[in-house]
């Protein structure tokens, strides 16, 4: 599968009208083809059985040169999986790379869906994230935070899943004088993914943060602790 392939294979399920309705929502300036996700995704599975890890690495990155919406989706979902046999450092060094191109949420959760698969693979790349922190840009800020959902869901976690818990929610308190809509919104939203399986970790960071916090970022957090919440 050659990348003038998969870019004529896009383009031929092309819908102008809605490609017109996707540029007016995601307000970036790039091509839009209009394609739906279960378009998107039923090319990229063919895609990712016909070609073996390099040859995947290799497709994903000349997609998203393209700069294409749909491509740079399917890009993402290309390397959305949770083994990549025998080795997945070149996913890894890609998705890594694509973070300083994100411009538009869309993109970005469908590349920091394919960052979460190679972080659990391998959580000593959290190392990499950490740093993410420390970046100038909005989407690389928010990536460390949706990149790192995973590490929300275990209801019994092991010590080094706690203290990598711990860990990120060090980096959400640092996120929180960024009062940019995105980054209260993601923080918010890790606190309540947390909230469902950690409740006393999302409470404890509301009472030592949330006053510096967006109100909405705050109800967010506390939003499914509030249903659980008995009644009088």
């Amino acid at each position: 599968m050659s990348p003038e392939d998969a870019l004529a294979a896009l383009q031929s399920e092309a819908d102008p009208a809605r490609a017109e309705e996707l540029r007016r929502y995601h307000k970036a300036d790039r091509v839009y083809l209009g394609l739906t996700n279960p378009q998107i995704n039923s090319l990229a599975q063919d895609w990712r059985a016909a070609l073996d890890v390099p040859g995947r690495v290799a497709l994903a990155d000349a997609l998203w040169q393209s700069d294409i919406f749909e491509a740079r989706l399917a890009a993402a979902k290309l390397l959305t999986q949770a083994r990549l046999r025998p080795k997945d450092h070149a996913a890894w060094a890609l998705i890594a790379s694509w973070t300083a191109d994100f411009d538009s949420w869309a993109i970005a959760d469908h590349a920091s869906m394919a960052a979460q698969k190679r972080l659990t693979a391998d959580p000593s790349r959290l190392d990499e994230v950490e740093t993410w922190i420390a970046s100038d840009h909005l989407w690389t800020r928010r990536a460390a935070l949706v990149s790192t959902l995973p590490w929300t869901k275990q209801n019994h976690p092991k010590p080094d899943e706690l203290a990598a818990r711990d860990r990120i929610l060090g980096w959400a308190a640092a996120l929180v004088p960024d009062h940019r809509w995105f980054i209260q919104k993601a923080i918010g939203t890790w606190l309540r993914e947390l909230s469902k399986h950690d409740p006393d970790r999302s409470r404890a960071f509301i009472a030592a943060h949330g006053a510096a916090m967006k109100p909405f970022a705050v109800k967010e957090a506390l939003r499914l602790l509030k249903k659980a919440a008995p009644q009088d």
